[in-house]
């Protein structure tokens, strides 16, 4: 499974964490991050991407290049945070872009990750504004080319995903495929255990998610885990880890994320179930702390002669 990470790195700590966890599923062989991009438009907030790929995946080399971020540059280039202070801050986390022209243009990004996918192996993790989906499915041909690419887009409906209400309500009227929601208060409900970090990321003294995480608030505190729900149902949707609602509509106002009933809906929103709460919980501190793997080379097969 092909998995196309869409996030506003670097303003909350679930974003880092989701990323974390799909690098772990990564390493377990469930699943491939394909592309990773940011709606913040921060030359820091690509670079914070850039260090947390290139620690999950190792150090580019002859056989495998730098994997690039996708830098999204509408609007006037945001405030950098804590977290990405905490991290680009220090030298001893490898990178790879020092200047705007070392990140892609986000939506060139997703459509070539998306068109190396087999059909219907690829889903995309929607963690913050949705300015790069609705800019993507704007380009000529580009929904039936999703549709044909993109199993699931799974959205986490906490309070970033309302930076670009156009853009989202255009995603929400237009996107081809099944989109399942997260309401923030399922996040609110499982926060990711401070405990975790303590515990399960000690195997390294020099991690960049720990250094985010105890950036991003005092210490300690548990960390509300709306993006990692979105990118695990989006890998797992087989482990009945929440209780999907009925098929619906989704629709966005000053109210916030709705669903309503539609027969024919191809939207659905999910709901904490209390008799799986252990059970998401050792997911989420087992493949957000698993150790990185790299990247496994590939090599085309000795060809035989005729």
């Amino acid at each position: 499974m092909g998995v196309v990470f869409d996030a506003d790195l670097g303003n909350t700590i679930d974003d880092a964490l989701a990323l974390a966890m799909l690098f772990g599923l990564q390493g377990k062989g469930e699943a491939r991050v394909i592309s990773v991009s940011t709606t913040k438009s921060s030359l820091k907030a690509a670079v914070f991407a850039d260090i947390l790929v290139r620690f999950f995946t190792g150090e580019p080399n002859a056989f495998a290049g730098p994997i690039p971020i996708g830098l999204s540059l509408s609007g006037a280039m945001a405030a950098d945070t804590p977290i990405i202070e905490a991290v680009t801050g220090k030298q001893q986390y490898p990178r790879s872009i020092a200047r705007m022209n070392d990140t892609a243009d986000p939506l060139a990004l997703i459509r070539n990750a998306l068109s190396a996918q087999v059909d219907q192996n690829a889903v995309i993790v929607l963690t913050g504004p949705a300015t790069n989906l609705a800019a993507l499915i704007a380009l000529p041909g580009s929904r039936e080319w999703v549709a044909s690419k993109v199993r699931l887009l799974a959205i986490a409906a906490d309070a970033q995903l309302a930076a670009d209400p156009a853009a989202l309500q255009r995603v929400l009227a237009e996107w081809p495929t099944e989109i399942v929601a997260v309401p923030a208060e399922v996040g609110d409900a499982l926060p990711f255990p401070a405990s975790s970090i303590e515990k399960d990321f000690s195997w390294s003294t020099a991690h960049p998610l720990v250094e985010a995480y105890r950036a991003y608030r005092a210490m300690s505190y548990d960390a509300p885990a709306t993006a990692m729900a979105a990118a695990l149902y989006a890998v797992r949707p087989q482990e009945n880890y929440w209780k999907p609602s009925e098929p619906g509509t989704l629709s966005w106002s000053a109210m916030g994320l709705r669903l309503a009933s539609v027969a024919g809906g191809k939207h659905r929103m999910l709901a904490f179930d209390p008799a799986q709460k252990e059970r998401i919980l050792q997911a989420y501190a087992e493949t957000a702390s698993t150790k990185p793997v790299g990247r496994v080379q590939r090599f085309r097969p000795p060809q035989k002669k005729n």
